[in-house]
């Protein structure tokens, strides 16, 4: 997963006509390592149909907030430098929630007009 340091190039590699899921995390949270294991077996799965980048919160937290980035994980996906959907909860997310954020995003990108 591409780790994005600046809002430059957040802002660039969310601009693309694809699909980019911006996953927002720390590395002091718990949560956060919980998704580590299988988070690189769900870019492989959704390859070429999802881009993936990872913010850390704490590097970029003016453009958190202008997010609205509150817990983390958090994940929005993008397209067109638009937010599409986003996945956000207190509580801890499994791979099975992760899949249907990620299917649901594809879902509601397909149904928006073409740029």
């Amino acid at each position: 997963m591409e780790k994005v340091q600046s809002e430059e190039a957040f802002r660039s590699a969310v601009s693309d006509s694809g699909v980019t899921v911006a996953v927002f995390k720390t590395t002091w949270c718990p949560d956060c390592h919980f998704i580590n294991p299988f988070m690189p077996d769900l870019e492989t799965k959704y390859a070429g149909r999802i881009k993936f980048i990872e913010i850390d919160r704490d590097d970029l937290p003016d453009l958190c907030s202008e997010l609205n980035i509150l817990g983390i994980p958090s994940f929005i996906a993008f397209r067109g430098g638009s937010e599409v959907i986003r996945f956000v909860s207190k509580l801890r997310k499994t791979r099975e929630e992760i899949e249907q954020f990620l299917d649901r995003a594809l879902q509601v990108s397909d149904a928006m007009p073409q740029a």
